[in-house]
């Protein structure tokens, strides 16, 4: 999220002090505004706070934040409002990530050859609401097929906590059993028909949305 600057109208040089002219910008009035623009209103990516500017800048310098990350903030509550941060990962340690999701998951359990193997049951999520911790440097993929999925595991374990979906390569297939304690309320299973994954995926009515933000 970008910064509002606040240009103001550069003063000429020129002319003479005892005179006292200052000679205004060509196209621009006394206060800066170009000229038809209407004076006060906020340029492109400004931001108009009306009567909640003196709050915003009381909770600015209370928290010590800059605008961006009080922006952050504010869109981080109204965009994950209902849901809960979650936090996870591998085995051994090595891997952690975090994911803001409904305390009440919703886990697909798919019996393709590779869910099969591996067990892979997983809830999906936007990729703007799952946070890598750490443990970058320390995951491997395996794809296969279409090479769509994206099965990343830990190195040193063989955990995979979280991968990327070949129905949703925009968000996360997140393991319920590889988060934290004390944030999943309840678990619905749904059984998903990867044998005939096209087909499966084709007529599954929310599968599709569910890594929208």
């Amino acid at each position: 999220m970008g910064r509002g600057a606040a240009g103001g109208a550069r003063r000429s040089r020129r002319g003479s002090a005892a005179a006292g002219g200052t000679r205004r910008a060509r196209g621009r009035n006394a206060g800066g505004t170009p000229a038809g623009a209407k004076a006060g209103s906020p340029g492109p990516g400004a931001i108009d706070l009306g009567a909640q500017s003196g709050r915003w800048a009381a909770f600015q310098e209370r928290h010590r934040l800059s605008c961006e990350e009080a922006a952050r903030l504010l869109l981080d509550a109204y965009e994950y409002r209902g849901l809960v941060k979650h936090t996870g990962g591998c085995h051994c340690g090595a891997v952690r990530f975090e994911v803001w999701a409904s305390a009440d998951l919703h886990v697909f359990n798919c019996n393709c050859s590779i869910c099969t193997k591996k067990q892979n049951r997983h809830f999906i999520v936007p990729a703007s609401r799952f946070k890598l911790l750490k443990g970058a440097d320390n995951l491997t993929t395996y794809t296969f097929n279409t090479h769509r999925a994206q099965h990343t595991f830990c190195k040193t374990c063989g955990v995979q906590s979280f991968y990327t979906p070949r129905s949703n390569p925009d968000g996360y297939g997140i393991a319920p059993h590889c988060l934290d304690d004390g944030t999943v309320q309840t678990i619905i299973t749904e059984d998903i028909n990867g044998k005939e994954w096209e087909k499966a995926v084709r007529e599954h009515k929310t599968i599709r949305d569910m890594s929208k933000p």
